[in-house]
């Protein structure tokens, strides 16, 4: 087991940032550790990586308790925080070896041409840190987070503000990284957690409100509504859509697109083409709708 925190309660003050929380991470997963802002997830992966302690319950790393043996903890863990704490006037070189002097690792030269290729710095390898993009700042976090090559990667909003093409980037550097090492990745992308994860852990207010595969999530959430979008080559009115037989819920979409709904989970993508066929309309297209992972934050955390 790579992480295992068990009953973790933290309190600033009065108010409860974590309650009671459980959950376990085995070795080789890449979890996704999402929730709204204000959630706990930072406060937690702060727990995880020794930086905050807990005001109640246990935290381990690889066996390895995060209070009590935060050193070999420390060993274990690459962390990269939502804020990337780097040092603008320092050179990327220079810092990965600052870095590695840290952990004591071994043959570091030779360890630093290696993460210098491994994160794509090969270019910026020479320049200071603060003179690189924010996409390069990012690789230099990441790079630091692997340093002393760990088994565990602790990842807070690793893709926050970059452009499209940079969180591509980052998104398969990560998942280069997770063929090797247990990753928890916390991310408001959706879309990244569908690329990276096996597996999502939901946190609400300080509290797990889901905890499993994300195809089994999915049908946690499921209900019995069965919906198409359709397009028809005409434009109709609603009156004359809710004339489909079966059909109890109607949206527009577009002039002649329609989402269309039976509430028992009935399918009538048939009778929606009978019904065409009937009035003289043809069907250009139609799709039946699933929920999106977005649907099922939202449904958990609203």
């Amino acid at each position: 087991m790579s992480i295992l925190v068990e009953n973790i309660t933290k309190l600033y003050s009065s108010q409860k940032a974590l309650n009671d929380v459980s959950f376990e991470i085995k070795t080789g997963e890449i979890v996704g550790f999402i929730g709204p802002n204000g959630a706990g997830k930072s406060t937690m992966m702060k727990i995880i990586c020794g930086y905050l302690p807990p005001s109640m319950g246990k935290a381990t790393v690889n066996g390895f308790d995060v209070i009590e043996q935060s050193v070999d903890v420390r060993k274990h863990i690459g962390y990269l925080p939502e804020h990337n704490p780097l040092y603008p006037e320092m050179y990327v070189r220079e810092y990965l070896e600052f870095a590695g002097g840290i952990y004591k690792v071994k043959n570091l030269a030779n360890r630093i041409v290696e993460i210098i290729g491994l994160t794509g710095l090969s270019s910026e390898q020479h320049k200071k840190i603060g003179a690189l993009s924010k996409g390069y700042r990012q690789r230099v976090g990441l790079a630091q987070a692997l340093i002393h090559n760990p088994s565990v990667l602790v990842l807070d909003e690793p893709t926050t503000g970059l452009d499209p093409n940079q969180i591509v980037e980052i998104r398969n550097l990560i998942s280069e990284a997770g063929k090797s090492k247990t990753i928890m990745l916390s991310t408001h992308l959706m879309q990244e957690v569908e690329a990276i994860c096996n597996r999502i852990i939901i946190i609400n207010k300080g509290e797990i409100v889901a905890n499993n595969l994300i195809q089994d999530i999915y049908q946690q959430t499921a209900n019995k509504e069965f919906t198409v979008l359709v397009e028809f080559n005409k434009l109709l009115e609603e009156a004359d859509v809710k004339q489909i037989a079966q059909v109890d819920k109607v949206r527009k979409i577009a002039d002649n697109s329609w989402l269309v709904s039976n509430s028992k989970g009935v399918d009538i993508r048939e009778v929606i083409f009978k019904y065409a066929v009937e009035k003289g309309y043809s069907v250009l297209s139609m799709q039946k709708q699933e929920k999106s992972l977005e649907e099922v934050f939202r449904e958990l955390t609203k």
